[in-house]
């Protein structure tokens, strides 16, 4: 190692640590000036986290949909009734025509005893069906269209089965699932629509709350440019302000919807209750919480940002 290896080295780690020193100067800075107007902090902090707060909302509502939809019939399947003069002989063989169509999948036949069982399984008919003389449910056929086939062709699909001989009622289950993805899709188009609107209005807010800080501290500013700060200098301060103001806003709008996620346990429970066990309903994984608290953090550094550069560079012009 020669020489000026030797010296370079150091001039190395010095710089590291003057940075380390510089951004740890800042970090301090920032809080103590946050701490020096609690008020105004804590209703910036609120106003944010209520705005990030109502995007998770929606989206949590987004995903019990979904759970909803699933627990109630996840697929296309097509109910089949029978009349009632078509015996078990005559559901197989249309059981088996159905199958040999190419947009079918699968058949599986239903016998009269198998429903009156499921109904009597369902909350609130077990009476009911107790008091009948006899078994009034007829054959039925649940028909599963091919994987890949769309909705226009299980709609043929549909039409081709009517017209079958001894069908008496067919029940498309996909049109209602096709309906509520729409709708699950509408959802989510508003949900990313309401969060952008939320966002860009907390990096006004913050924005707005930085610039009012930067004027407060004007005469500070121009001291430090005049002992040659650079303009990044001058602003990191500020950046660690607008990076402190999301992560308290987002902490504020994940305890929010953790909030929300309690209020609403009970009468979730008892909704689950009600359909046997088989609706499922959760809250947000951490996993999105955690992306929420990172977003909150990276639009308030974005508001600031935004600030302090057009402040910089209006005390540029103006020099």
């Amino acid at each position: 190692m020669n020489m000026q290896d030797a010296m370079a080295k150091p001039v190395r780690h010095s710089r590291m640590a003057m940075w380390r020193r510089q951004h740890a100067w800042c970090l301090r800075d920032s809080l103590r000036q946050l701490a020096r107007r609690p008020l105004g902090t804590a209703l910036t902090i609120a106003v944010m986290g209520s705005a990030l707060a109502l995007p998770l909302a929606f989206y949590l509502l987004l995903v019990n949909v979904q759970h909803l939809a699933t627990a109630l019939g996840d697929s296309q399947s097509v109910s089949v009734f029978l009349k009632q003069n078509v015996d078990a002989r005559g559901a197989n063989e249309l059981a088996g025509t159905l199958r040999a169509r190419s947009d079918v999948g699968a058949v599986t036949v239903r016998t009269p005893q198998q429903g009156l069982g499921e109904l009597a399984a369902m909350q609130g008919f077990g009476d009911a069906i107790r008091s009948l003389p006899e078994n009034p449910l007829p054959f039925a056929l649940l028909v599963e269209p091919r994987a890949g086939t769309d909705r226009v062709q299980v709609a043929a699909m549909v039409r081709a089965v009517r017209a079958m001989p001894g069908v008496d009622l067919v029940q498309d289950n996909g049109q209602w699932r096709a309906r509520l993805d729409a709708l699950v899709a509408l959802g989510r188009r508003v949900t990313l629509l309401l969060a952008v609107l939320l966002g860009t209005a907390a990096v006004l807010v913050i924005g707005n709350t930085v610039r009012l800080d930067i004027r407060s501290r004007a005469d500070e500013i121009a001291v430090q440019q005049l002992i040659g700060a650079s303009a990044a200098f001058v602003r990191r301060p500020y950046l660690y302000e607008g990076a402190w103001y999301g992560l308290a806003a987002g902490i504020v709008a994940v305890l929010l919807v953790l909030l929300l996620e309690a209020v609403l346990a009970v009468p979730v429970r008892d909704l689950v209750a009600s359909y046997a066990g088989r609706l499922h309903f959760g809250g947000l994984p951490w996993v999105t919480l955690v992306i929420a608290l990172a977003v909150a953090v990276a639009l308030g550094w974005c508001g600031a940002w935004i600030a302090s550069s057009r402040y910089l560079a209006r005390l540029g012009n103006s020099g």
